[in-house]
């Protein structure tokens, strides 16, 4: 539903500028063939610019992630979702975790991913952040109590 022609053109211009979230997006619509033929070249091409030859963005490395493992190619699949959870993508962790229990991570890799992981999301740690987070909590709360 809806303009996915407009959103693809309005994100091809984005890719043209080296936007790596747009590339990601683009490969979305790809994948799904929305305002696109489906095409599952240039979804792998907009995931590996938006994850690797622009901007390191988790979210294609873990997309890119699943691809290779739906291609029987799990080695290259924990290689993304290792850089992805050193970007602090949760998902990523998660699906190393699995890894872990399927024996396709060693111990080893497996805990330099998770002090990755948190490295990523303490440099995302702020005071003003957490002041934020706060303030945003204590809304939620005085909006839930009104609906009572």
């Amino acid at each position: 539903e809806g303009d996915h022609r407009g959103v693809f053109e309005y994100w091809s211009k984005a890719a043209e500028l080296r936007n790596a979230i747009a590339h990601h997006l683009l490969s979305i619509l790809y994948d799904k063939g929305e305002g696109v033929k489906k095409d599952e070249k240039k979804v792998v091409f907009h995931l590996e610019q938006a994850a690797i030859g622009i901007g390191g963005n988790p979210f294609a490395r873990n997309n890119l992630a699943k691809l290779e493992t739906l291609n029987g190619r799990k080695e290259r699949a924990v290689k993304h979702l290792i850089i992805a959870a050193n970007l602090g993508d949760d998902d990523a962790l998660e699906s190393l975790k699995l890894a872990y229990g399927e024996g396709l991570i060693s111990k080893e890799d497996f805990a330099a991913a998770l002090r990755g992981h948190q490295a990523a999301v303490n440099a995302t740690k702020s005071p003003a952040r957490e002041t934020a987070e706060a303030y945003y909590q204590m809304k939620k709360k005085e909006e839930a109590a009104e609906l009572r």
